[in-house]
């Protein structure tokens, strides 16, 4: 039975992690829509538009899927569009407690819809978006990690911080 599923987060910015995450599901799903938080919890370093923009040039090329913005709970954004499965991207334990929280959480408010994790590639298993972006500021070289369209815009972010400084 092929059923719709929906892959959220913040992708602040997207990973090659969580492109591995949403190509495993697209193998195991004939539809999943990448839900995009318009107003994430946390702070970002890339606007709502510019989030979207960088997951649709990165997940081009991966069949079955369409990038959406969701506000509000993610199991509510599941229901209105029909989905019946949330797939998380869990890389190591220190994931593991969150994660299962929220599931249990998730299946409390819904319970017709399930949540499934995925383990991504070894090489993507202990990165992070925090981290990308700490380090990234630091100067490091994350091509390995990341689409070239995100390098890009992290870099040129890193600019306009910097430029920012530099005028005060």
């Amino acid at each position: 039975m092929m059923m719709k599923a929906i892959c959220p987060g913040t992708f602040d910015p997207i990973t090659n992690g969580h492109i591995d995450i949403i190509k495993r599901a697209s193998f195991i799903f004939k539809d999943i829509v990448v839900s995009v938080a318009k107003k994430p919890s946390k702070d970002t370093l890339f606007s709502y538009s510019e989030r979207l923009k960088l997951i649709k040039e990165a997940t081009k090329g991966i069949n079955g899927i369409r990038i959406e913005g969701f506000d509000g709970l993610v199991v509510d954004f599941a229901r209105r569009r029909n989905a019946k499965v949330i797939v998380r991207g869990l890389r190591m334990i220190s994931d593991f407690e969150y994660e299962f929280q929220m599931a249990l959480t998730n299946r409390n408010l819904a319970p017709s819809i399930e949540t499934i994790f995925l383990m991504p590639s070894p090489e993507y298993c202990y990165i992070s978006s925090r981290l990308i972006k700490e380090t990234i500021l630091l100067g490091a070289n994350l091509r390995q990690f990341l689409p070239l369209s995100v390098l890009k815009a992290l870099k040129k972010k890193k600019d306009e911080s910097r430029s920012r400084k530099n005028k005060r």
